[in-house]
């Protein structure tokens, strides 16, 4: 649950809650998906305990998750919890082209303050100094777009090669956490799910092919289907430029497939076919672990491609 959500408005159902998740964090997820019903019979509108309930029943094989993900979804059209998305991973749902833009937002907004910490000290990410590495021979570059900035962790491995680094993110609070690190010339909310018009990367004097470089660490298994998004990306840059980025490998599977972790992963033929359709030469792919999640290694690919004249 998001932080803003854990209160039900009721103490003796944020009480039975709390039990719940020391019941959960103990493996006893049968039992915390009891108590957790107790609470939310005192308030059942709280939409962020039906996601957990949901997720306890999940964890404890039993079938009646869909309909605990079902009734926060209804409570919470908006998806701030991935309800939609956790019904697709238990076959409830076809898999969505790409996650609600609230629940991405909502996702990083919370997890930024430990972002860095968790991130690099905890789950051994590696990708943008991988990333920098791929790029650091075609240096330096005149304007780098850095996509799904973040806190600024490859802001901060290209700023040195770099005369104007942009970034964007759809969540204000790791932008201001990127800010807070002087790396950016100029940093804006962006999402990368809609359309140019309205992505947020473009409009005043952010004109069309302005970089040399754009980048995506760690930012496309965030969006599924990328029919839409390499073509925005494809506006980013001048002819010759490049765009490097990363995705979770997808291994022997077609397209795209979405995770237990709410993550997507991605097919190499995939992503080839797609950097060709949206006018891009592919340079290198690497195949390498990119990150630690619940002590087993991701697997992922690093792309550098060059937007042909």
């Amino acid at each position: 649950m998001l932080p803003n959500q854990f209160s039900s408005g009721d103490v003796i159902a944020d009480r039975r809650a709390d039990y719940a998740r020391m019941l959960a964090d103990g493996q006893d997820f049968a039992a915390a998906a009891e108590l957790m019903e107790q609470a939310l019979e005192l308030a059942p509108s709280w939409a962020a305990g039906w996601f957990q309930l949901g997720e306890y029943r999940e964890k404890a094989d039993l079938a009646s998750a869909e309909e605990a993900y079902r009734q926060a979804l209804e409570l919470e059209p908006d998806d701030v919890f991935g309800a939609g998305l956790k019904l697709a991973v238990i076959g409830a749902e076809d898999v969505p082209d790409q996650p609600p833009s609230r629940y991405v937002e909502g996702l990083f907004d919370g997890y930024a303050d430990r972002f860095d910490t968790a991130l690099v000290e905890k789950l051994d990410y590696t990708v943008p100094g991988k990333l920098a590495a791929l790029v650091a021979p075609h240096g330096p570059f005149r304007r780098t777009v850095d996509l799904g900035c973040g806190t600024g962790l490859f802001g901060a491995e290209i700023r040195p090669v770099t005369d104007v680094l942009e970034g964007y993110d759809i969540s204000a609070n790791m932008l201001a956490k990127a800010e807070a690190k002087s790396l950016y010339d100029r940093l804006g909310q962006a999402d990368l799910s809609l359309d140019a018009g309205q992505s947020g990367l473009f409009g005043d004097d952010r004109a069309e092919y302005r970089a040399d470089l754009v980048s995506a660490a760690d930012v496309l298994m965030y969006l599924g289907s990328l029919e839409t998004v390499f073509p925005l990306v494809s506006a980013l840059i001048a002819p010759d430029g490049l765009f490097a980025f990363s995705v979770e490998d997808a291994g022997e599977r077609n397209g795209f497939v979405l995770r237990e972790s709410l993550r997507y992963a991605h097919a190499h033929d995939y992503i080839g076919a797609l950097l060709s359709n949206a006018g891009f030469e592919q340079l290198e792919s690497h195949r390498t672990i990119i990150r630690m999640d619940g002590g087993n290694p991701v697997n992922g690919i690093l792309f550098l491609s060059r937007k042909t004249a």
